[in-house]
């Protein structure tokens, strides 16, 4: 062989040592370095065993060197070597050029296991994974032999694909290849079942000879994802006392996630203290995972000690604080650890965002809304989908939805999430008719709603209590096989309530497949607000018979039927019942509707004693409890406790019309014609706005609304002398009575 002459100064031979030291130690400069120093004396190089530390360091460093080191080989004809084709082969796969990769392996001569596993590698790293999965079947037909990390790629690919099946085809080709020995192809396999089945993982499990901790926390994490977090509890005290094997970062994270899916405090709390013993809350993913444990179990001073305590903090870690302060309703707490996130120059993502726009939605805060719309701009969020919605929904709760509709007609393709905000955020406006236009706009645009779609709609279609809607959006769940489902069935028979449909409440009651407290609470609602008081205690009756206690909302529900129904002794046997057995949960609205409950029946007494010494500690009676004992004295003329209330009332509700149109009513009734006029002059002086009643008259399969005095609407000249003659009845029907 014939060596190139050499020019003075430079030593080739010692230019090769250096090159594969320097690779070695990852010094990626220093190899490209003699490279170009090679390159300039122009050298050939003669070993072709150097192009793999070459190419190592291109990779790392330069694609662009790397594809002229590449066309080096072709010229000085390296690339028949085999090893040389897999070193440009793995460069081309780890630049992320897969068809490169591809065209290099169908030109080699030839192919040993290496190639193949780069070649494999190429296409499941890269998310090919029909084509990796078929290079595999071509592989073997030539007697491939894969690598281990290849099993597990092989392994993780079927679970991602959810190609069950075939995995445990794979599964069996292991065990007849006898390559299923080792504990990581043995823990990805354990893996792929977790996803298909915990009793073949168990299988799996128990026969495995040697069980690492990642065959424990693979364990864990399957059962926590199972929601069998008991399972995964004793899994994790089994693995810790009876086997000896200590727990890592990862196996924490998911024992603490079971805990907060369990929502037991006691029990992570010394979860956490295993964690400290074994110096774990070191660990960023332990940390943020302790930080959501106790926000999801609503101990937020927990949460901000973890917090404080994690010695290093990404923006998950923010995150997870800003959102437990949000959703245990501590705002501004929330915002001021926003300010200590600007402090710490810490850049808020979308999900910091999405956070504070919860905010803004609860507080109706109109300007700190555009305020996080400006930083969604100024951050080029516009096209983040999670962004934009909550942005339509914040500016819809604020009462904003001109703005909510302009942001909607920017998104180019709305998805469902999108179509489905924006419907409800016109059904929050008051605005039904346009909530269902969206609707149908959506359906024109072969967009299929989901469930959220329709409760949306439901919703819509209750605020418009027409009865031809209600069917019809009845008949879209029917069609979608959910009128049968809790959530959606519950939803229907409110809706038909609201338009007084009482029956088809009931039957839409009796579809739901699997009721639940909430399904019994909507029914016994349903029965109340429509004039059927012993109906709503029956049912009431009924729920305890299939073992559901009642829940504050049933016991709300049932004592407002008792209340409007003028059973006064029920309603408070029941409350006696409730307080009894689950008197912690009882709140301000209970006990104001046990004064209603009692006013309304004259006993003005007893409702007063119930304001001053029945209501706990901690409460103060409401504007609806003082105003039910002021509507109680204008009814039974008790013109001195008559001023007590009132002046508890206005404290309350200054700037509500009904205290002080109550209090006028009161003082008409009983003849001081001056305080009352002089209470609706005060009521103007401090610009207090009237909000009108209205009634709700069906006609021809539409909803009509009648405010009092109305004369300028549509119909007025149909229904005005209807309404005149009732009235009319109605006097004569008192008349008759008193004789």
């Amino acid at each position: 062989m014939r060596f190139p002459i050499v020019p003075s100064g430079t030593n080739l031979f010692s230019l090769y040592p250096k090159i594969k030291e320097s690779s070695s130690s990852g010094r990626w400069k220093e190899v490209l370095s003699h490279y170009k120093e090679i390159k300039e004396a122009g050298i050939q190089l003669i070993d072709h065993e150097i192009f793999s530390h070459i190419l190592k360091a291109c990779l790392a460093l330069s694609f662009r060197t790397g594809k002229s080191v590449h066309a080096s080989v072709i010229k000085q004809g390296f690339e028949s070597f085999t090893s040389v084709g897999n070193s440009i082969m793995n460069f081309y796969a780890k630049s992320g050029r897969l068809a490169s990769s591809v065209g290099v392996f169908n030109c080699m001569k030839t192919k040993d296991s290496v190639s193949w596993n780069i070649i494999l590698h190429g296409h499941l790293d890269q998310g090919a994974f029909v084509e990796g999965l078929d290079l595999f079947m071509q592989a073997r037909a030539v007697g491939f032999e894969p690598n281990i990390s290849t099993l597990v790629l092989l392994i993780h690919t079927y679970r991602n694909i959810r190609a069950f099946t075939d995995g445990q085809i794979f599964h069996g080709y292991l065990i007849q290849s006898g390559l299923w020995s080792p504990s990581s192809v043995q823990n990805s396999l354990l893996h792929m079942y977790t996803d298909i089945s915990m009793d073949y993982a168990e299988k799996l499990f128990d026969e495995m000879y040697e069980k690492d901790v990642i065959s424990w926390s693979v364990m864990i994490k399957g059962y926590v994802h199972s929601d069998e977090i008991m399972f995964a509890l004793e899994s994790f005290k089994q693995m810790v006392s009876e086997f000896g094997i200590e727990a890592d970062g990862q196996t924490m994270v998911s024992v603490l996630k079971g805990c907060a899916n369990l929502g037991d405090i006691r029990i992570g709390k010394s979860i956490h203290g295993y964690v400290f013993l074994r110096g774990l809350n070191y660990d960023l993913f332990v940390g943020n995972t302790l930080v959501d444990f106790y926000c999801k179990c609503n101990d937020i001073k927990s949460a901000v000690t973890a917090f404080n305590e994690m010695p290093h903090k990404n923006i998950v870690s923010w995150n997870s604080m800003l959102s437990g302060f949000v959703h245990n309703e501590k705002y501004l707490q929330a915002l001021t650890l926003f300010d200590s996130m600007g402090e710490s120059e810490v850049d808020a993502d979308e999900v910091t965002l999405v956070n504070l726009l919860l905010i803004c939605k609860v507080l109706g805060d109109f300007r700190q809304c555009k305020l996080i719309h400006s930083r969604v701009i100024q951050r080029g969020f516009q096209s983040n989908e999670l962004a934009m919605n909550s942005l339509i929904d914040a500016y819809a709760k604020c009462n904003q939805i001109n703005l909510s509709w302009r942001l909607f007609c920017q998104i180019k393709r709305p998805d469902i999430v999108t179509w489905s905000t924006m419907i409800s955020g016109f059904t929050h406006c008051g605005m039904p008719d346009e909530a269902i236009a969206i609707y149908r706009e959506m359906r024109l645009s072969l967009q299929s709603p989901n469930m959220v779609t329709l409760l949306n709609l439901l919703e819509a279609c209750t605020l418009s209590a027409e009865i031809r809607r209600s069917k019809w959006a009845h008949g879209i769940a029917v069609r979608m096989s959910l009128a049968s489902n809790v959530v959606v069935g519950t939803a229907i028979l409110d809706m038909y309530s609201k338009c007084g449909a009482i029956e088809m409440s009931r039957n839409a009651f009796d579809q739901i497949s699997m009721k639940n407290i909430v399904s019994w609470s909507a029914i016994i609602a349903a029965y109340g607000l429509n004039g059927f008081p012993h109906h709503a205690l029956s049912l009431f009756s009924e729920m305890k018979v299939h073992g559901l206690e009642p829940n504050p909302i049933t016991t709300l529900s049932i004592l407002s039927a008792c209340c409007h129904g003028g059973l006064v002794e029920e309603g408070v046997s029941i409350f006696k019942e409730v307080a009894k057995k689950h008197g912690d949960e009882l709140k301000l609205e209970h006990y104001s509707c046990l004064v209603d409950l009692l006013a309304r029946a004259g006993k003005v007494d007893d409702a007063l004693e119930i304001i001053k010494s029945i209501i706990p500690v901690g409460m103060k009676a409401g504007a609806s409890a003082w105003g039910a004992v002021l509507s109680a004295c204008r009814n039974y003329e008790n013109r001195e406790l008559s001023e007590a209330a009132l002046s508890e009332v206005l404290e309350l509700e200054p700037s509500s019309s009904a205290g002080y149109l109550l209090a006028s009513n009161t003082y008409a009734v009983g003849g001081s014609w001056k305080d009352a006029s002089g209470m609706r002059w005060l009521m103007k002086e401090r610009c207090v706005n009237v909000v009108a009643g209205y009634s709700l008259v069906h006609a021809s399969n539409k909803s009509y609304t009648f405010t009092a005095g109305d004369k300028y609407h549509p119909l007025s000249h149909i229904f005005g002398p209807v309404i005149e003659q009732l009235h009319s009845c109605m006097k004569m029907d008192v008349g008759a009575t008193s004789l």
